[in-house]
């Protein structure tokens, strides 16, 4: 039951960091210690189907809560409160970095290695220093194109929320699809526009799910073959996407009491995030 409830609450957080841009579900599932395992639970989901559903329920209801519930809330937040919320999400992200080091702990530093580390770390700050572009797709009616469009969007954004350090949500960002997206969902209780949510949502539901299971295979062969450089490239990926969220912090104007309600928060998630990965 203990344990459950600790996965529910992984979920829920990788839910909500799921939807914030900048922030990557796959950061935050490894620092909060269940990525290799969910990881192997989505690419051999039948083969061990009965330990892969213990992992998976709690972690998917965590999560739908935390889409459902948080696309609205998360939205407010980062628009009346950014430098907090902010905050929050790089506390656990940074809780959980002794957990991954921990996995290089003694090795060399050979050539592959540094490479391994450089290369994610340089390909999330030139992304991060992209300016996203304002461009907003209009889902207001969707034709075949679209449909099948969405189909292969959502293949992109369950690629990035796998890819530690990547988020999903700001790649949805620079192609125009975010805003459209969340707030189709933040609008799932508007009976009135359930058929059109169902035609935006179906497919690139469809999508997100065949994603996830091909970068799942790729990243477990990764893991296996070549686990200590694996280690490095997602610590690169890892580190860049603190910097990333660091510098979108310093051009937000705040106050005072922002600034340190969000210092309590940085300190209180990271205590959340050090405790949830070591669990």
């Amino acid at each position: 039951m203990k344990n459950n409830i600790i996965l529910i609450i992984k979920g829920f957080l990788l839910g909500i960091a799921n939807i914030i841009p900048g922030v990557s579900g796959g950061t935050l599932a490894m620092t909060l210690g269940i990525y290799q395992d969910l990881i192997g639970a989505i690419s051999h989901f039948f083969k061990k189907l009965k330990k892969n559903l213990k992992l998976l329920i709690p972690l998917g209801i965590g999560m739908v809560a935390a889409i459902l519930l948080g696309s609205k809330v998360i939205t407010y937040c980062l628009d009346k409160f950014p430098f907090p919320t902010t905050l929050f999400f790089i506390g656990l992200i940074v809780g959980g970095i002794p957990l991954l080091t921990k996995r290089v702990k003694g090795k060399k530093l050979k050539p592959i290695n540094i490479a391994s580390f450089l290369l994610p770390f340089s390909i999330v700050m030139i992304m991060t220093l992209l300016n996203p572009g304002n461009n907003i797709v209009d889902l207001s009616t969707i034709n075949v194109i679209k449909f099948l469009l969405l189909i292969v969007i959502g293949m992109i954004a369950a690629a990035t929320m796998v890819i530690p350090g990547v988020s999903g949500s700001f790649v949805l960002m620079l192609l125009g699809f975010y805003k459209p997206i969340v707030g189709t969902i933040g609008n799932l209780t508007d009976f009135s526009q359930l058929g059109h949510n169902f035609l935006v949502l179906a497919p690139f539901g469809i999508g997100v799910l065949i994603g996830i299971v091909l970068i799942a295979k790729l990243i477990e062969y990764l893991l296996e073959k070549h686990e200590i450089p694996t280690y490095f490239a997602i610590i690169g990926f890892v580190t860049a996407s603190v910097l990333g969220l660091g510098i979108g912090l310093a051009s937000e104007v705040t106050t005072t009491l922002q600034i340190l309600v969000g210092i309590v928060l940085f300190i209180i998630s990271f205590i959340i995030g050090y405790k949830l990965g070591d669990e």
